[in-house]
C-alpha cells in the first residue's frame, strides 16, 4: 500500500468523513463527558496543524498537533480508517507530526489516549512515548491515560 502524509485542511470532505467516523469509534468506547475530541473548527485555529494520510488519493488517516506556543504540543485526533489499518500508517502520521514540532521548535509531545485503545497505547509505547500523570483536562479522568515524548532538536 502506497502512502503519503501531508498537511492539509481539515475541511475536506474526505477528512470530515474521518472525523466522523473518529467520533463514533470513540463514543462506541467511551461516555461523551470522557471523549476530548477537537471538531472541525477547532481544528482550523492558530497553532494546530493536521497530518491527513492518503492512499491513492484517498484519506485512511488522520492526526493532529496542537502547538501551545512553549514548545511543547498535544497530538490530537489520531485516527486510522478500519479498512487502512494494519499498514503502518499510524506510524507514518506520528512520524511526520514528530517531525513537524522539531521544524517548529516544539520539543515535547504530550497525548491522550483511553484504556481500551490497546493498539494506539501499543503504538505510542513503540514510539518512544511515556506514560505521565494526567495532565490538564485530562486530570481525574477515569478513562485517559496521557503519554509524553521528548524530541531530540535539529541538528
Amino acid at each position: 500500500m502506497t502512502v503519503t502524509v501531508s498537511v492539509e485542511s481539515p475541511r475536506q470532505p474526505e477528512v470530515l468523513e474521518l472525523l466522523r467516523q473518529s467520533d463514533e469509534f470513540t463514543l462506541s468506547l467511551y461516555p461523551p463527558e470522557s471523549c476530548f475530541l477537537l471538531d472541525v473548527s477547532e481544528l482550523e485555529r492558530p497553532g494546530v496543524t493536521v497530518f491527513v494520510s492518503r492512499s491513492e488519493d484517498a484519506a485512511v488517516g488522520i492526526g493532529a498537533l496542537v502547538d501551545r506556543g512553549d514548545g511543547s504540543a498535544e497530538l490530537k485526533r489520531m485516527f486510522v480508517s478500519a479498512d487502512a489499518r494494519g499498514f503502518g500508517i499510524a506510524g507514518r502520521i506520528l512520524k511526520s507530526a514528530e517531525a513537524h514540532a522539531v521544524a517548529t521548535g516544539v520539543h515535547t509531545i504530550q497525548l491522550e489516549t483511553g484504556p481500551l485503545q490497546r493498539s494506539a497505547i501499543a503504538l505510542y509505547e513503540r514510539h518512544g512515548y511515556a506514560r505521565i500523570p494526567l495532565f490538564g483536562q485530562y486530570v481525574g479522568e477515569e478513562f485517559s491515560l496521557c503519554y509524553e515524548k521528548q524530541l531530540a532538536g535539529p541538528g
